[in-house]
């Protein structure tokens, strides 16, 4: 129980320091925000003609997918949403990376009940990609199967809508049917930037969200995240270390903004204010 109140403490602070250290904050070059109107063009991608994956209430029970079945366990998610829109709004960002200390954090499902909370407020487009290139997950969650994977789309040799499928209306997942050989190589190419850029040009996403690989796993998102706005830590509660959780947002700092810290799986409830704020993925 010391452990859990250790890190909410500092996972607070983190998010405090984060959001009012503006001197310290990166800009990615082209960044569009999540203000900026989009500019429908002649290559714009229709988003009704991806195919489309109904999540049945039993898997979102059974895959802890807590925003598709609404009530009290969405509200953390739901909270985690409206702040890191006004914060994205505010700093005109639009690219938003989701990773962890080390695997079994729960940052997949994390990374889709956020996008799936985002998607039901219909004027939001969101673009979630699985750019966990060694362990994907994002299709074993949903259930799904591309021909393509998103590694190939980077590569240039597939088109984002061979590798994904969408949600309703306004939430495409791009998933991976399995892993990638090489991961960090390609994630730290210029093909892989240019590619990110045409697909967001194409598809003209509000938010894009990026599940990436756990920090201290590999050297994958050193060379990526400098892509993106901002990065959510996802952090296990009873499990990832304090100085784990210390050198990860040191190092996500270095390479862009710090959006925040989830701490994940809390079992212990914080009456306080009449909800959780921990989840569990």
């Amino acid at each position: 129980m010391e452990k859990l109140e250790a890190a909410l403490i500092k996972a607070r602070e983190m998010r405090k320091a984060a959001l009012s250290s503006s001197d310290t904050l990166h800009e990615r070059p082209g960044a569009r925000g999540l203000t900026e109107a989009r500019k429908p063009g002649r290559d714009t991608a229709d988003w009704t003609d991806l195919p489309e994956v109904e999540i049945t209430s039993q898997r979102a029970l059974n895959y802890r997918l807590t925003t598709l079945l609404g009530g009290k366990d969405a509200t953390p998610y739901d909270m985690l949403r409206s702040r890191a829109i006004r914060i994205m709004r505010e700093k005109g960002w639009s690219r938003l990376a989701v990773t962890s200390p080390d695997a079994g954090c729960g940052k997949s499902t994390v990374s889709l009940n956020l996008a799936l909370s985002l998607a039901r407020q219909k004027d939001l487009k969101i673009l979630l990609i699985d750019l966990d290139l060694r362990r994907p997950s994002l299709h074993r969650l949903l259930d799904y199967v591309p021909t393509r994977s998103v590694f190939d789309v980077l590569r240039g040799e597939a088109k984002l809508e061979e590798a994904s499928a969408r949600i309703g209306t306004n939430l495409i997942v791009a998933m991976n049917a399995e892993p990638c050989k090489q991961p960090a190589e390609l994630l730290q190419s210029a093909q892989a930037r240019d590619a990110l850029a045409e697909i967001e040009q194409r598809w003209q996403p509000d938010i894009m969200i990026f599940d990436m690989s756990p920090i201290l796993a590999s050297d994958d998102n050193v060379g990526f995240l400098p892509n993106v706005d901002c990065a959510l830590l996802v952090a296990a509660a009873e499990s990832t270390s304090m100085p784990n959780i210390d050198i990860c947002e040191k190092e996500i700092a270095q390479l862009t903004n710090v959006l925040g810290i989830v701490l994940n799986k809390c079992r212990y409830a914080d009456d306080s204010v009449g909800y959780s704020y921990g989840t569990y993925g």
